[in-house]
C-alpha cells in the first residue's frame, strides 16, 4: 500500500466514514488530491453556483421547515444526489438539528431548518463570500446586524496576546512598587 493510500484510509477512519458511503464518496470525489486540478477547480467552481442557488431559495423563505429525504430534497432544488449531498455536509453544522450524514442514503429523512445567525456566521468563517454576502440576508438581518455577526466570528478566531510585564513596570496589582519587587517574585 503506498503513502498516499495509507493517508486518504487514515483520514477516512479518523473520521469514521465509510467510504461507500453518500458522504464518502462524496468527500472522496470533492477532496481528491489526485484530481486534475483543472477538473478539481471547475467541478468546485460548478458546485459553488449550485449551492448559491440552493441557499437563495432557502434565505428567500428562513422560516420554512424544509424536509424530506435526501433524493426529495435534491428533485426539489434541481440538483444531482450527489451535489445534494455535498450541501448537506456543509450546512449541517449550522442545523438547529444535524442530519445523519454520515450514513444517510438517498431515502434517509434530512431537514435544512437552520440556525440564521449560525449559518451567517459559519459562511464568514468558510470565507464564502458569495453566500454571506447574498442580497437574501438583508431580508433577515439589518446592515448592522450582519456587521456585528461577521466581527464577531472574525475576532472568535484572533488570538489576543496580553501586554507583557516587564520587571521594570509598574506592578498591576496597584501596589505602587516595581513589578521585580512585588508579584514578580
Amino acid at each position: 500500500m503506498s503513502e498516499n493510500s495509507n493517508t486518504e484510509t487514515l483520514a477516512q477512519e479518523e473520521v469514521k466514514i465509510d467510504r461507500h458511503s453518500l458522504l464518502g464518496e462524496w468527500r472522496a470525489k470533492a477532496y481528491n488530491e489526485k484530481a486534475d486540478k483543472g477538473w478539481l477547480q471547475r467541478f468546485w467552481d460548478s458546485y459553488f453556483q449550485l449551492e448559491k442557488g440552493i441557499y437563495q431559495q432557502l434565505l428567500a423563505s428562513p422560516d420554512e421547515e424544509v424536509r424530506g429525504t435526501v433524493q426529495e430534497l435534491a428533485d426539489k432544488y434541481d440538483v444531482s444526489l450527489e451535489i445534494m449531498v455535498g450541501f448537506l455536509d456543509g450546512i449541517n453544522d449550522s442545523l438547529v438539528e444535524k442530519n445523519p450524514i454520515e450514513t444517510m442514503d438517498a431515502d434517509t429523512e434530512v431537514n435544512l431548518v437552520f440556525d440564521k445567525e449560525l449559518l451567517y456566521k459559519n459562511m464568514v468563517d468558510a470565507k464564502a463570500d458569495w453566500l454571506y454576502q447574498l442580497p437574501e440576508w438583508n431580508d433577515i438581518f439589518t446592515e448592522e446586524k450582519q456587521k456585528a455577526l461577521y466581527l464577531e466570528q472574525k475576532k472568535s478566531g484572533t488570538i489576543v496576546k496580553p501586554k507583557k510585564i516587564g520587571r521594570n513596570d509598574p506592578c498591576p496589582c496597584g501596589s505602587g512598587k516595581k513589578y521585580k519587587h512585588c508579584c514578580g517574585r
